[in-house]
Order: C-alpha cells, then structure tokens, then sequence
C-alpha cells in the first residue's frame, strides 16, 4: 500500500488535530473531538503540548504523560490530521520522519523512506476520498506509541490490481489497524502500520479466488 504546513496555532488547541479525527470513547469517558480550523505548521506543531483537558478527549490506557511524551503524541496526532480526506497535507507528513525514517506497511512487507514516503497518503485517500482515522486506544510509553483504530471511508477510486483495474463501487470500508510509531528528538524513526487489508477487500467486493490456487497443483 502506499500510503500518507501551514500556520502555527496556541499548544492549548492541541495543535487543531482532533478536529479532523474520529475518536472513540476513552475507556472513562466519552470522547469529543476539538474544533479548531487552525492549521498546523511542521516546524512549530511538534513543539506544542497537550494540555490535561486534550487528554481527557483521547482513548489513552494512562493520560499521566510526561511532557516529553505528550509532546511525542502532538506529532502522531498531527499525522494522522493530515492524512485525513479533508485535510491532507503530503508535507507535513513527510517532514515528520527523521532523515532515515522508514513507513513500514507490515502486511505486504513494504517499506518507504526518503521521497517514496509522499506516496503513502494519496494511495489511501484516492481509494477512499472521505477516508478518516478512528483512534480507539492509545498507548504511549515514552518514544513509543501504540494505537488501536479502525480506517474508514468510501470506496470512490479506482483500485489497480494485478488482474487490471477494480471499479469504485461505492462500498463502505471499516478497517481494523493497529499502528506503532517510534520516535527519537521529535521525529519518526519508524512507524509500523498493520492493516486488516483482507477485511478491507472483502468490503470493497474483492473476493480473492482461493479455487484456482487449489487447481493449479
């Protein structure tokens, strides 16, 4: 799969990044996203905080983060803003990664780094225009973040496979995912995608033939 600046705005917004997520039910509470227009600026949305109110919106197992880890969790969030269908920003998202970072699509086995990372996004985002992220659990311990979500949308693109081009049927897709992202000075070192591209498929009506594998032998 390949995957996914603008002015800066006050930490206390929580650098305007819920506005554009889903987010599920904290296990307390219930969950209400931030609306805030604001845009976010690469170089300044990762030294904002998260104020303990931010927190208490988010599905965290623990919200006693140290600065240094909210700080970690303003960038993810960030990320998964600008991969958002109504608000993607390919440059904000690349910039996160350290030089040497990597996007690690673990299901196909595929990596990108460097200018390949730049694809990630608009794959996902011309499949399914609408596509969002709803972030059900959030971990984070540190450098490392651990994330439960489901990726959601319309499929409204065509999809290119090996057998030629699938046409958009308008199906709704509800992906189970889990993400882990690992962070060093503010930057993604590496961040671990686990997609639930069987589940995704079988949404779109793309049954994969398992009798003419069988009739091969």
């Amino acid at each position: 799969m390949k995957l996914l600046s603008r002015k800066s705005i006050t930490a206390t917004a929580a650098i305007a990044i819920l506005g554009g997520l889903s987010i599920a039910a904290a296990p307390t509470q219930a969950a209400s996203p931030v609306h805030n227009n604001a845009a976010v600026h690469s170089s300044t949305a990762a030294h904002a905080d998260l104020t303990p109110g931010d927190l208490a919106k988010l599905p965290l197992t623990d919200r006693h983060l140290t600065r240094h880890e909210r700080a970690n969790l303003a960038v993810v969030l960030r990320d998964y803003h600008v991969a958002e269908g109504n608000s993607l920003d390919v440059n904000t998202f690349v910039n996160s990664f350290a030089k040497d970072g990597v996007f690690n699509d673990m299901v196909p086995g595929q990596a990108y780094r460097g200018k390949a990372l730049g694809d990630v996004l608009p794959y996902m985002a011309n499949l399914f225009p609408d596509v969002h992220r709803e972030l059900k659990r959030i971990t984070v311990n540190g450098d490392v973040i651990s994330i439960e979500l489901s990726i959601q949308g319309t499929f409204e693109g065509p999809l290119q496979s090996p057998a030629g081009t699938v046409k958009p049927n308008g199906a709704k897709i509800d992906v189970p995912t889990a993400d882990f992202w690992y962070l060093h000075n503010g930057k993604v070192e590496k961040f671990n995608c686990f997609v639930g591209y069987s589940t995704m498929y079988s949404q779109m009506g793309v049954n994969f033939d398992w009798a003419s594998a069988v009739n091969k032998h």
